[in-house]
């Protein structure tokens, strides 16, 4: 049976007003990337671009250059987070130009990312700069605002249902009844919604599962239930010499993939795989302590990916995602896009599986 490899991406790369206001003049995601600096023994950091280089985003080159490694490799299409709040948009421009571009034919769908904006990377997690709320007239304005999109031939669908994630169910006031006035209002165009939920350490298990959402998507590393048992390689007297890591979380990749290699897909409720090709966001935690992973490599990676690809069986002819963590995180060490270091390697990986089968 098919299965669709979904990548997670991140449109965050190319100038815009608010982040000019927050982090300085023309800010973007590679600020972060290429500052950063080794942390700890053998850290591989900065992470640098190879094939695509700094991109901006606003240019369709730069786009149509994405989709076109993407379909080399393997990659069905592109999960895009999307940033609302409450009718102000964020990171929308490569996206709406998208829409607007039957060039850019590559199948997408949308994650919507409705947490609050704080001043995270800077350690003020209680400086709010922008703020979620939730009211019915605020959901009818999304659905229509997104209605363009679900309604694109290239938007990615379940039964002929757009699918539609939400990375944290939890923060609505009543999630059920926001699904219930989408559902009515998609009904009245003709369709149905496929609901999901990011399910990751915050909130995950069949308790979630509230009425209305058709499935979970497994987020990942942050899915990291029952890996407590492997030590925190640096959780020892060489950690505490190094004051900027102290209190940091740094993981064998390794250890992980094994650890999810012997873990078994269960029914209980319908929860598409995920993998990552890694995980490191002490680029933005500087002099704050981060969570990484040591160690990844395209092997390594290419071992988890297989295992999920070829054990995971999709509940139905379309229930057949599965979802890469990311395209383009590059400020989180976690992109599938080639860098100095590996070069296409993560990318042959992901080919290298589906071929196989």
């Amino acid at each position: 049976m098919e299965k669709r490899v979904i990548a997670i991406h991140l449109p965050q790369f190319y100038p815009f007003k608010e982040n000019d206001e927050w982090w300085g003049k023309g800010f973007t995601e590679w600020r972060n990337v290429t500052k950063a600096k080794p942390r700890f023994w053998k850290h591989y950091q900065p992470h640098l671009p190879a094939d695509l280089g700094f991109y901006d985003l606003r240019l369709k080159e730069c786009r149509l250059a994405q989709i076109e490694l993407a379909k080399e490799h393997g990659i069905y299409g592109f999960c895009y987070y999307h940033y609302w709040f409450n009718g102000k948009l964020i990171m929308e421009k490569p996206v709406e130009a998208m829409l607007q571009d039957p060039d850019e034919d590559f199948p997408f769908m949308f994650c919507w990312a409705n947490e609050n904006w704080s001043r995270n990377w800077e350690g003020g997690f209680n400086v709010i700069l922008i703020k979620q709320d939730y009211s019915e007239k605020d959901d009818i304005e999304h659905f229509y605002y997104l209605l363009p999109y679900f309604k694109d031939s290239r938007y990615i669908r379940i039964d002929n249902k757009p699918v539609f994630a939400i990375y944290r169910t939890t923060l609505f006031p009543d999630i059920e009844k926001t699904i219930q006035l989408w559902q009515s209002l998609a009904e009245k165009e003709g369709f149905q919604l496929y609901i999901c939920r990011f399910e990751a350490v915050f909130a995950w298990g069949k308790k979630y599962m509230k009425k209305g959402i058709d499935a979970a998507i497994e987020f990942q590393p942050m899915n990291m239930e029952g890996f407590g048992r492997y030590e925190n390689l640096l959780n020892s007297l060489s950690q505490k010499l190094l004051k900027k890591v102290y209190f940091s979380k740094i993981y064998s990749y390794k250890a992980y993939v094994d650890f999810q290699c012997k873990k078994s897909f269960f029914n209980e409720y319908k929860r598409y795989p995920c993998v990552c090709p890694s995980w490191d966001n002490s680029p933005r935690r500087v002099n704050r302590p981060f969570l990484a992973f040591k160690g990844s490599t395209p092997h390594i990676f290419e071992k988890w990916f297989k295992h999920v690809y070829n054990t995971f069986q999709p509940f139905s002819k379309d229930e057949n995602l599965i979802f890469i963590n990311a395209w383009n995180e590059w400020a989180e060490g976690n992109h599938l896009e080639p860098d100095l270091k590996f070069g296409r390697g993560y990318l042959e990986a992901v080919k290298n599986v589906i071929n196989m089968q």
